[in-house]
């Protein structure tokens, strides 16, 4: 229908208020798909020739919305599903259907924290009409070669200024009538999100998985592609498919892939699933070399809202005592990769979580054999080192070898602590497993001859203790997995 304002709109929904969560996913997944199939069809018009003398097409997300006058009796273990105080609060949803069993556990916990009936509507925000497309549109693309008018003057356009971190970062303030964010991320903010990441890793959003490891190797990708391959051959695991980049889909029972096509190129991350139908597979990327990756994925996935992620990579031992092959476990972590210094200063400590590092620990012992003291032969515990020079041991070794040895480190790398850092900001659970392949300040350098060795010794053990690890972790009750340890005294109530 036609506004006064000249904007062409869907047909209005309702805010209904429901007592049950799958009553109000549906009703959320009714709106987005309204919504989206609207600006699909008017952006069809438009690059067939229809287009508006005057107006504008805009189509806006649905939104959760809660109010309450009252301050709730919680259970104090719990680390998210609650509001903090009276007031009103609300974020905007998209993609409904691909966050539904994450928007289940979190309306369910605020209807039995709170007690009250959540609203459910359509929000002032509008949707881009690049992020109307679910997997992805070239919009630019599809016009005809004759368009010269600027396609922000007909529909909404990514608009920045409320495409940041500023939620979850912790900057955005309030005032006492001020509705509040349900939510750390907007429905713009998770939209451009999942839309890099199916450009980064060559795999649809819906393919991930909670549970999420990284490597800067792509032996340890080869591993575990051969397992996850050997156990749909196999046909009899807990898991249903192995999803490669291209979204090449081989189901359980099966040798080859059934759907999906090999990705024509080489995505710069790519991305590979051992999926369950509860969503609590396995996932593993390959991040490549340096902090700047690190960060870029990490700051996508984690709009999915994992249960966790460990970094499974290779370290400089920094310690004589260590030797190749040996695992160093990080329980705190040198900052000088500089690329989160913005968003989180690197004054703020980064703390082990005990789930975590348990289930790391354990995890070495069970796979090696090694247990109680004896552990201690093959691991350390200790502080790891992440910086964004990789010639480091070129520099005039004094200083660089001074800050490290004030530290205490015992491991140094690239990408460890931002992925952690990264896990604190976004309040998701992490860990950092990484193994001895090098020790620059003792005379064994990282060569060609030494690095093949190791690598076939080394990678399948330290990738079955990571992913014996997940498993752990997947044991344990949600709510444990997420430690109050990442939560400040003022968050939102979705996890």
């Amino acid at each position: 229908m036609k506004t006064p304002f000249s904007i062409m709109a869907p047909d209005q929904f309702s805010h209904e208020k429901y007592r049950n969560a799958n009553d109000a996913i549906d009703r959320l997944i009714a709106i987005y798909e309204a919504h989206t199939e609207f600006l699909q069809q008017a952006f069809t018009r438009v690059a067939h020739g229809d287009v508006p003398k005057s107006g504008r097409y805009r189509a806006t997300y649905p939104e959760i919305r809660l109010t309450t006058d009252t301050h709730a009796q919680i259970d104090t273990r719990l680390s998210f599903g609650h509001v903090p105080g009276p007031g009103t609060y609300a974020s905007t949803i998209t993609r409904p259907d691909l966050f539904r069993h994450y928007l289940t556990t979190q309306i369910e916990l605020l209807l039995s924290n709170h007690n009250v009936a959540i609203e459910v509507g359509p929000s002032p925000t509008p949707i881009p009409v690049h992020f109307a497309w679910p997997n992805g549109m070239d919009v630019e693309g599809a016009l005809p070669e004759t368009w010269s008018r600027p396609l922000r003057d007909i529909f909404d356009v990514p608009d920045l200024a409320i495409t940041d971190d500023a939620i979850v970062n912790g900057t955005r303030h309030f005032g006492p009538d001020d509705v509040v964010p349900l939510a750390p991320f907007t429905g713009p903010r998770i939209d451009y999100s999942l839309h890099r990441l199916a450009h980064y890793t060559a795999t649809k959003p819906e393919h991930f998985q909670n549970f999420v490891l990284f490597t800067n190797y792509q032996f340890y990708i080869d591993e575990f592609v051969d397992w996850a391959k050997q156990l749909m051959a196999d046909g009899d695991s807990e898991y249903e498919e192995f999803v490669e980049a291209g979204n090449l889909i081989t189901p359980s029972g099966a040798t080859e892939p059934s759907d999906g096509a090999a990705a024509s190129r080489i995505p710069q991350m790519p991305a590979y699933h051992l999926k369950r139908k509860d969503q609590n597979g396995i996932t593993m990327v390959n991040i490549g070399v340096g902090p700047s990756n690190a960060k870029t994925i990490t700051d996508h996935i984690a709009v999915l809202r994992p249960h966790a992620w460990l970094m499974l990579g290779h370290c400089a031992g920094l310690r004589n005592t260590q030797r190749l092959g040996d695992y160093v476990l990080a329980h705190g972590y040198v900052r000088e990769d500089h690329v989160l210094d913005a968003d989180l200063p690197t004054w703020v400590p980064i703390p082990p979580l005990a789930e975590i590092q348990v289930a790391l620990e354990d995890s070495v012992a069970e796979i090696t054999g090694f247990t109680g003291y004896d552990l201690k032969r093959i691991m350390r515990t200790g502080t790891v080192a992440t910086i964004d020079n990789r010639n480091w041991e070129l520099r005039d070794h004094k200083e660089p070898v001074e800050r490290l040895s004030q530290s205490r480190a015992v491991g140094l790398d690239m990408e460890s602590a931002t992925i952690a850092a990264n896990g604190f900001r976004f309040r998701v659970p992490y860990g950092t497993l990484l193994c001895v392949s090098d020790k620059p300040l003792h005379g064994e350098l990282k060569l060609p001859g030494m690095a093949s060795s190791f690598y076939t010794q080394q990678v399948k053990q330290h990738l079955k203790i990571g992913i014996k690890a997940l498993e752990n972790l997947r044991e344990m009750p949600v709510e444990r997995i997420h430690s109050r340890k990442l939560r400040s005294f003022a968050e939102t109530a979705f996890q």
